[in-house]
């Protein structure tokens, strides 16, 4: 998916909001705002938004000297989901569509991006998990269910910090013994890197790999040759979050992306409503659609 001018300001304001977050130094919160207008000014709009991300973060990373800056808040995260699990996986157990209700909250959980708003509070996350079903959906719950039982190998590309929670439960539902998950290769906002991943408990359940990347997404060139043996030979990919759309969406691959359209961009691109809870494939679409 290529960068859209409309991109410009969301990338000046998630800089902004990342220096604030990081650091009270306002000169290194102006001086990372001046390089990400001058990158601006420079971008190859053919490029996907992450790889702008990326750049904004690493340079954030440099001037404060902190690897990762978004730990304290992504353990709050997973800590505050992991209490809820016990509910949550008692609500699943006796739904009369496990699966369905697994995924649709799989999808509510993708509302924990710090890139989208920086300002998330537990309110707002508690709202997303009690509201799960109420949301727009646009997507077929039994075609997914129909990929992942034909599947033979499953990747699982994960996408936040407390989001990869929900994603637990969804894969509790599916069978472990196909799926492999992967996680960042290192830190950028508050997306989900192996530290998140042990400390819910996911590595005792499913393989779990990182991709070697620091991008808040899914480039492949820039992912490791073992991220990309697991990527190449998976005959399904379940990819999270806008970042692995706006990264895989033109990839030529068997992939069903799921994620809430927070941003007018990407809903626009897909013909949605701002807020739609998503579960479709780029490749192969969904047989129906219900968008209530």
């Amino acid at each position: 998916m290529k960068t859209s001018l409309d991109c410009i300001p969301c990338f000046a304001r998630q800089a902004l909001e990342a220096a604030r977050f990081i650091t009270d130094d306002p000169a290194i919160h102006e001086q990372v705002l001046r390089d990400v207008l001058r990158a601006a000014a420079e971008m190859d709009f053919s490029q996907c938004p992450p790889i702008v991300s990326q750049q904004i973060h690493r340079t954030l990373r440099e001037l404060t000297g902190v690897a990762d800056p978004y730990r304290e808040i992504k353990n709050r995260f997973n800590n505050m989901i992991m209490e809820t699990l016990p509910e949550l996986q008692a609500r699943i157990n006796n739904s009369l569509d496990p699966m369905g209700l697994a995924l649709r909250l799989a999808i509510a959980g993708n509302v924990i991006d710090l890139g989208v708003d920086g300002n998330l509070t537990e309110q707002q996350i508690r709202s997303a998990i009690d509201n799960t079903l109420n949301e727009p959906f646009h997507g077929d719950i039994q075609a997914f269910q129909r990929a992942v039982e034909d599947a033979q190998k499953i990747l699982y590309l994960a996408d936040n910090a407390g989001e990869i929670v929900f994603d637990r439960l969804l894969i509790e539902q599916m069978p472990t013994e196909k799926i492999t998950v992967a996680v960042r290769g290192y830190p950028i906002l508050n997306d989900v890197t192996m530290i998140d991943a042990e400390n819910i408990g996911l590595c005792n359940l499913v393989k779990v790999i990182d991709n070697g990347s620091d991008a808040p997404g899914t480039i492949l060139t820039d992912c490791s040759e073992e991220f990309r043996m697991f990527y190449e030979d998976a005959d399904l990919v379940i990819a999270k979050g806008q970042g692995n759309f706006e990264t895989l969406s033109d990839e030529p691959k068997n992939i069903i992306f799921l994620f809430k359209a927070k941003c007018r961009v990407i809903a626009e691109h897909i013909s949605l409503p701002v807020g739609t809870h998503v579960a479709t494939s780029v490749v192969k679409p969904l047989v129906c659609t219900d968008v209530k």
